[in-house]
């Protein structure tokens, strides 16, 4: 089947969890002398190929798992459940070996990505993608399928984070800097909080499932929210600490306008953990929101809704940073 297809049913839609943090990972490099941008492209194109076939990875997992089939069962009993996943299969637009060939291909793609890389830069960023590789497939491969055992939205955050940004900024520039230790931290708990919110809207679908997720290993609403408020606002205290340590320039402070932003979700996940009612309003300074009339049709509305919200504090809080290490570089030049 043609590429588009395949990149589409990988879920291009999370892309920005991935590829925002790399091009932030970029442009915190620009400041070294060994900066390259051939292999920064190269370093970003196999993080989006990792990613597509990584997705296609869990739908191929979950897809043996039988996961889709008892969405839709728990939601035909009245359970309210996300039940879009891996639809392609369901409605033999695809069969599984195509799912194995397209996922193969994502990954063999992102791999000679990464030998250009290790070529020019050494082995460091080798060590970087084969812990990223192992931890990618034990989210939901056996032995560990971490994913169903509560540690998934940790694991995802700590490779969409720091893991993630070290490897591109050494791709990058051959050097690690303290500031993207801390920025990759920032990242990663932001990152996770799109899993972690993800789990908390599915919670009850996922325990009728047998799954245990993270809002699994939480009992009752004061955990929850507290978790949530941990990922959405610990990430403005980091860089916080980190320009009062040096490690970052004063500008990135300018990430606490997206503050709001982060107060709104939490508080709309506390209106959904309490049950409350809550009026859906696609507010422009929330972001993009995809097709939102499609979600609505599709019965996912109140889901989406809550998980766009996380991404796009994601996407803002890194495209913030990124403007902020742009400007400094163009003002060191002139």
């Amino acid at each position: 089947m043609r590429i588009s297809f395949w990149i589409n049913n990988a879920r291009p839609i999370s892309l920005p969890q991935s590829l925002l943090p790399g091009v932030l990972a970029v442009g915190m490099s620009l400041a070294y002398a060994t900066f390259s941008w051939g292999l920064s492209l190269v370093a970003l194109v196999g993080v989006v190929c990792a990613h597509l076939g990584m997705n296609l990875l869990d739908d191929f997992y979950d897809y043996g798992q039988g996961s889709g089939e008892k969405r839709v069962k728990l939601a035909a009993d009245g359970i309210r459940a996300r039940i879009a996943k891996y639809p392609y299969l369901t409605s033999g637009q695809a069969t599984v070996r195509g799912l194995v060939t397209a996922t193969g291909t994502f990954l063999t793609l992102s791999a000679v990505a990464g030998a250009i890389v290790v070529y020019f830069r050494g082995t460091v960023p080798l060590y970087i993608a084969l812990a990223g590789a192992l931890l990618g497939n034990s989210y939901s491969g056996r032995p560990f399928r971490l994913g169903y055992h509560g540690y998934g939205e940790l694991l995802i955050g700590l490779m969409f984070g720091p893991l993630l940004m070290m490897g591109v900024q050494y791709a990058a520039c051959g050097h690690l800097g303290g500031g993207i230790v801390v920025t990759g931290i920032a990242v990663g708990f932001l990152v996770t909080n799109i899993l972690y919110t993800h789990s908390v809207l599915d919670a009850q679908a996922d325990a009728r499932m047998d799954k245990i997720t993270l809002a699994g290993l939480l009992k009752g609403p004061k955990a929850l929210l507290a978790a949530s408020a941990v990922f959405e606002f610990v990430p403005f205290v980091l860089v916080a600490l980190g320009v009062w340590r040096g490690l970052l320039p004063p500008a990135s402070l300018c990430v606490l306008i997206v503050l709001p932003m982060a107060i709104y979700l939490w508080r709309s996940l506390y209106r959904f953990v309490y049950g409350k009612p809550e009026a859906i309003l696609l507010k422009k300074w929330l972001g993009p929101m995809g097709d939102f009339p499609a979600y609505r049709a599709a019965g996912i509305d109140w889901f989406m809704y809550r998980w766009l919200m996380a991404r796009n504090l994601v996407s803002f809080f890194t495209l913030i940073l990124l403007i902020v290490h742009i400007v400094l570089k163009i003002t060191a030049c002139l």
